[in-house]
């Protein structure tokens, strides 16, 4: 499949039933835009609920009056993200609760199927697990109010084909090296670089779970992904699983280079080292994947106060907040964010809307070409 290389730049049918709105601050108030009843028709005879004004939906809200949502940010980021989003709806009693590992919304997903899973109003969707969870996805039409000016959410964040979807982070794939290992002339600068004989022979990392060469194989074709896998396997890398680990070892010496690091986590890593070794290098193609999506439940109680919590963190205010405390984890659409700025100008590489259905299957077939190695540390 032919995936062109961009630039910077459901199962369930259950619908709201709600009761009656009267005004209410928000971004944006009741429009009378001739288009909102057409857009409202549409979406509804697509099977999802859409609201023709921010006040009703804030409204809506104040009747719920509460919110428990999941969540993979950081407990002083989700601090802060409340202390804001409570300036703006101070009626409403906000739970959050962390959900880190890829390996805890398994047994999640199990437990929504049994119906158990009922307290939870905004699901946050590992990528590993996007389609099992779309059945459990209610069905708003972000995508539709987005456009219409009734959320405050810009469209590339928004899933185009199922519409209930926003991603609110984004993911580069860059170079992780020690200076003091690997001087700077002799640190990649393009992805056929790693294939160099001078670094065959347990000379990089690469993490057997390989999130980096799924978005190559949106921009670059799954055929070349795959042919470059195995030329990274014939390189005889060090094979890890996790980067956090590795990144620490890498600051004190233990390794000079790691092929396709996740920009945020190295970046992170740089900052606490103290000696300046670990240093993280963006290389074009840019590898770019979506990240922290975020949905309303089917079976949410607070359905209104779940929507103004996902435009919150879409928000240009919502975004600023995460890029302080989490700095390039936010969404690659976000404009005035450090990730954003990271990739300006650079040609991208991005697994996005159009190719993010295909990434388990093009991992597992890099991990198959690959040699299905198992992690060395």
């Amino acid at each position: 499949m032919k995936q062109r290389l961009l630039r910077t730049a459901a199962f369930s049918s259950i619908l709201f039933v709600f009761g009656c709105f009267v005004g209410a601050p928000g971004s944006f108030g009741a429009s009378a835009d001739p288009a909102l009843p057409k857009a409202k028709q549409e979406a509804e005879a697509a099977g999802y609920v859409f609201f023709t004004s921010h006040d009703e939906i804030v409204t809506g809200a104040k009747k719920e009056a509460r919110l428990r949502l999941l969540g993979s940010l950081a407990a002083d980021t989700y601090k802060a993200l409340v202390a804001a989003f409570k300036k703006h709806y101070p009626f409403i009693v906000l739970h959050t609760e962390e959900i880190k590992s890829t390996d805890a919304h398994q047994p999640f997903i199990l437990e929504l199927k049994a119906g158990r899973a009922t307290e939870w109003d905004v699901l946050d969707m590992a990528p590993d697990f996007y389609a099992q969870y779309l059945p459990f996805v209610r069905k708003v039409d972000l995508l539709g109010m987005a456009t219409q000016k009734v959320l405050n959410i810009p469209l590339p964040m928004i899933d185009p084909k199922n519409r209930s979807i926003v991603s609110t982070a984004s993911v580069i794939q860059a170079v992780a090296y020690n200076r003091k290992l690997l001087s700077e002339e002799k640190v990649p600068n393009g992805w056929e670089d790693f294939l160099k004989p001078e670094f065959k022979g347990k000379k990089f990392l690469v993490d057997i779970r390989p999130q980096g060469f799924a978005a190559l194989a949106a921009g670059l074709g799954e055929k070349w992904a795959l042919e470059y896998g195995a030329k990274i396997a014939a390189q005889e890398p060090i094979w890890v699983r996790g980067q956090s680990r590795s990144f620490a070892g890498m600051a004190i010496g233990e390794n000079a280079l790691f092929l396709l690091a996740n920009y945020h986590s190295c970046m992170r890593a740089a900052k606490k080292d103290a000696s300046g070794s670990l240093q993280c290098k963006v290389i074009e193609p840019v590898p770019v994947r979506l990240d922290e999506f975020a949905a309303v439940s089917t079976v949410s109680s607070h359905p209104y106060s779940g929507l103004l919590w996902i435009e919150f963190l879409s928000s240009p205010e919502g975004q600023s907040i995460i890029d302080k405390y989490e700095t390039f984890n936010t969404s690659i659409y976000s404009s005035e964010t450090a990730l954003a700025r990271a990739a300006q100008g650079k040609k991208l590489s991005v697994n996005n809307w159009d190719t993010l259905q295909n990434t388990s299957r093009w991992e597992e077939m890099v991990f198959k070409v690959f040699g299905f190695p198992k992690a060395e540390k």
